[in-house]
C-alpha cells in the first residue's frame, strides 16, 4: 500500500555478530556525527499530532565488557552513574575528575572504545594525532590499570582459536573459522573481531529481546506507541503527543531489563530517551 512513508527492510542474520542490517534504503546509516549529516535527520518527521521517541542504550558495549571481564573500577563507575571516560582518564593519567580538561577525557574515550575493537598503537596514534610511541604507552598503561581487560582479550582470543567461535552471554555462538588461517593477516583480523564480537553480539541479543517484549508492554500500559526503527543500540517510536510522558518510562524499563531473566547483569543498563518532532532532535 502507498503509505506516503519511507520503509526499510531488515535482515535478521546478515551480520557476523548478530546485529540487524537495513537496506532499500539503509536507515541505519543516516549521518549523525557532523552538522551537515544531522541536517538529513531533520527530514525524518512524523504526523503533526505525533512525536518521535528515540531510546538509546548508553555505552552498552562497555557495560557488557565490565560485566564479562569483571572489571571492578568500571562496574563501580557504572553503578554510581559516573562518567566512565572521565574515570578512565583519572585512573590512567592521575588527573582529578573534577575540572578535567576535555582533551584528557577525549583521549580516554578513544582508548576505551578503541580497546574493545582491538585497536593497535598505529590506529590509536592516527585517531588522536599523536606519535605512535605515545599511543603505545597509552595502551600499555591502560592494561596496567585495567588488567582484567587484558586478560579478557587474551582469554577470548585463545578460546576463539581453540573452538573457532565465541559466545554471547546468552550462549549464542559467533563463528570465526578463519581464526586458524595460515594467513597471518587474516588470522589477526579474526582475532581482533572475536574480541568485540562477544560484546557487540551480546548488545545485539539484548536489544532483540527488548524488541520482542516491547509491543506487549506498550499494549499492557494502554499506550498506542509504535516501534518504527532499530538502529543498532537505538529504537525509534512514534506516539501521540499526549502519551509521550507515559511512553518513555515503559520503553526504558523494557530495554534496561531485557537481559533478565536469562542473565542478571552485574552492571546496570541505562537508556537515554527523548521525544521531538524530528529524528535529529530526538536523538
Amino acid at each position: 500500500p502507498d503509505t506516503k512513508r519511507v520503509h526499510t527492510s531488515y535482515a535478521l542474520a546478515a551480520t557476523t555478530t548478530g546485529r540487524l542490517s537495513s537496506s532499500d534504503p539503509n536507515l541505519q546509516n543516516i549521518p549523525v556525527r557532523t552538522a551537515e549529516g544531522r541536517k538529513i535527520r531533520t527530514a525524518f518527521i512524523t504526523d503533526k499530532s505525533h512525536r518521535l521517541v528515540s531510546a538509546d542504550y548508553s555505552q552498552i558495549e562497555l557495560r557488557v565488557l565490565a560485566h564479562v571481564a569483571e572489571i571492578p573500577q568500571l562496574r563501580q563507575a557504572f553503578a554510581d552513574g559516573a562518567d566512565i571516560h572521565a574515570i578512565t582518564a583519572s585512573e590512567m593519567f592521575n588527573v582529578p575528575v573534577e575540572g578535567m580538561p576535555s582533551e584528557v577525557r577525549r583521549r580516554a574515550k578513544a582508548i576505551n572504545f578503541g580497546i574493545i575493537y582491538g585497536i593497535s598503537a598505529f590506529g590509536l596514534a592516527n585517531q588522536l594525532s599523536i606519535p605512535r610511541e605515545e599511543a603505545s604507552n597509552y595502551i600499555k598503561k591502560y592494561f596496567e590499570r585495567f588488567p582484567g581487560i587484558r586478560d579478557y582479550i587474551e582469554e577470548t582470543k585463545a578460546y576463539a582459536r581453540e573452538h573457532g567461535f565465541v559466545e554471547t552471554i546468552f550462549g549464542r555462538r559467533i563463528h570465526y573459522p578463519d581464526i586458524r588461517s595460515s594467513n597471518p593477516s587474516l588470522r589477526a583480523f579474526n582475532e581482533r573481531a572475536s574480541i568485540n564480537a562477544r560484546l557487540q553480539g551480546t548488545a545485539a541479543d539484548i536489544i532483540r529481546r527488548a524488541m520482542i517484549r516491547m509491543e506487549e508492554a506498550l499494549e499492557k500500559a494502554g499506550l498506542s506507541a509504535r516501534m518504527l526503527l532499530q538502529v543498532h543500540d537505538e529504537l525509534i517510536f512514534e506516539t501521540v503527543e499526549a502519551e509521550v510522558e507515559a511512553t518513555i518510562p515503559v520503553v526504558r524499563h523494557v530495554m534496561e531489563n531485557a537481559a533478565m531473566p536469562a542473565v542478571s547483569m552485574s552492571v546496570p543498563l541505562h537508556v537515554d530517551a527523548r521525544a521531538a518532532n524530528n529524528w535529529d532532535e530526538a536523538h
